[in-house]
Order: structure tokens, then C-alpha cells, then sequence
């Protein structure tokens, strides 16, 4: 799992918005309450921010050197997809 999270040099951010309370949510804050110490421990230096607001729909933002930003809904996403979609999404600015 660690080598899924080294991101690429280019991320200089990554943001996760969610509810706290919301079902949608449910599964992005199991992800980020299991996978949150190891993105970073393997990337001190960038930050990984957590949005928590009633009623947001889940989505991920990653932004790059230039700011470039991408992101992507994690609404009706499993742990497992979140994880792959996130792993995509650090790794895209190669």
C-alpha cells in the first residue's frame, strides 16, 4: 500500500471534501481513517487537507505544479474503488 501513496513530484496538494455525518460519506472517512498515516508518512512535505461540511457530496481534489487541478466524485465508491481512484489521481501528474 505504501507505494500507492509516494505521490508524484508535480502534487503540491491533495484535498478530500466530505460529510461527517452523511451515508455517502461513509466510505471516505473509512479510507481516510485507514489510509490517512500512511500518505503522510510517505509525503510530509505536502499537504493533505480534510474539508468536512453538512451535506457536501464526497470528492477528491488534487492540484499540481502550474495549478493544475483535477478531481473526482467519491460518491458510491467502495474503500477499495476510493483507493484506486486517489492512487490515480496523485500518480496523473507524471
Amino acid at each position: 500500500m505504501s507505494s500507492k501513496y509516494a505521490f508524484t513530484k508535480s502534487l503540491k496538494e491533495v484535498r478530500f471534501l466530505f460529510c461527517q455525518t452523511g451515508e455517502a460519506s461513509a466510505a471516505t472517512r473509512s479510507f481516510i481513517t485507514r489510509a490517512y498515516p500512511t500518505m503522510k508518512k510517505n509525503n510530509p512535505n505536502i499537504p493533505i487537507l480534510l474539508r468536512e461540511a453538512q451535506g457536501t457530496a464526497p470528492k477528491v481534489y488534487a492540484r499540481y505544479d502550474l495549478g493544475q487541478e483535477k478531481s473526482q466524485s467519491l460518491a458510491g465508491l467502495s474503500d477499495k474503488q476510493i483507493e484506486d481512484a486517489v492512487s490515480g489521481l496523485v500518480k496523473d501528474g507524471q
